[in-house]
């Protein structure tokens, strides 16, 4: 409260004051490195030039989503107590999920605050919970972890979410998983790997995950689509802990964006350029060649007739 209050008063020293006023009124305290907030809302479709550098949102949306996860881990951790880890993980993955995140942006008005081109489409699906996460990133930078659990346990879910309703709901591990592989431009695949019956002749299905043809998590259900969750959710398990996995899929995905890249204009210059000089190369041999040729028959001739004359 003090430090509000201290807050407050240094603001009236200062040119431009809604910014903080606006910030405000979301985070319940005045920030104090300003721009770090602005940046959290600028979208990539907008990024601004600065010392040779695009700024954007993206690299708070990084830090962001990692602060995000071990927050809201401690506050279920310490709320649920007893609990195991798998209901644990479960109500962690509903809480910071991409719709919850969307959902909390828009009620605090964050939303209407996000710069973006006018090309950019209001209703990119991902557009509001990214900066989200970057306002996240921004709040740590500015005020460290402490200030970022208080945000979210005061104002996001003492607000908006009920903690024992929200670990009740069943959570769609392969929605989720598409919503990763979109957001991080992976390409995956569901697979169906096998099919069998158990002791009552009951058909089980087990599919597989493929990221960027690097084989996933496996499922088995009594359904195809059972067999996906559970697959969805050993892979996203996987992307989580696993670190050979990580290595895998995102070595793999470099090596086909790379081979997608077409031919630089410049090396398709030189290309040309090297061709070109090359055919100027074996005219001019040619041309040579043909002169040579010409004065050799010009020189038989004069030969031919010099011996011709002498015999006379």
């Amino acid at each position: 409260m003090l430090a509000n209050i201290t807050d407050r008063i240094r603001l009236f020293f200062r040119k431009e004051k809604e910014p903080y006023f606006r910030f405000y009124r979301i985070l319940g305290f005045y920030p104090h490195n300003i721009e770090i907030y602005k940046q959290a809302l600028l979208h990539k479709s907008s990024s601004v030039k600065t010392q040779g550098k695009l700024i954007n949102n993206e690299r708070l949306e990084f830090l962001g989503d990692a602060i995000l996860d071990a927050v809201v881990a401690d506050i279920v951790y310490k709320r649920f107590e007893g609990k195991r880890e798998g209901f644990l993980t479960n109500t962690r993955s509903k809480i910071v999920q991409r719709e919850t995140l969307n959902n909390i942006a828009i009620n605090i008005g964050l939303d209407k605050l996000i710069k973006y081109s006018s090309k950019q489409s209001s209703h990119n699906s991902y557009m509001s919970g990214n900066a989200f996460e970057a306002l996240i990133g921004a709040i740590y930078l500015d005020r460290g972890y402490r200030a970022c659990k208080k945000f979210m346990e005061k104002r996001i879910i003492g607000q908006y979410i009920n903690l024992d309703k929200i670990s009740r709901k069943e959570v769609n591990f392969k929605s989720k998983l598409i919503e990763w592989s979109q957001k991080n431009k992976f390409e995956i695949e569901f697979r169906l790997i096998g099919q069998s019956l158990d002791e009552s002749q009951n058909p089980i299905f087990e599919s597989q995950i493929i990221v960027e043809n690097i084989p996933g998590g496996i499922g088995k259900g009594y359904s195809k689509k059972e067999s996906q969750q559970e697959a969805a959710h050993t892979t996203m398990n996987m992307i989580k802990k696993d670190s050979l996995f990580i290595d895998a899929i995102f070595a793999a995905k470099n090596e086909r964006e790379n081979a997608e890249k077409p031919v630089h204009n410049d090396t398709q210059n030189n290309l040309d350029t090297i061709i070109e000089e090359e055919y100027k190369f074996d005219s001019i041999e040619k041309t040579y060649s043909d002169d040579e040729k010409i004065i050799s028959e010009a020189e038989e001739a004069a030969f031919a007739q010099e011996e011709t004359e002498k015999e006379k």
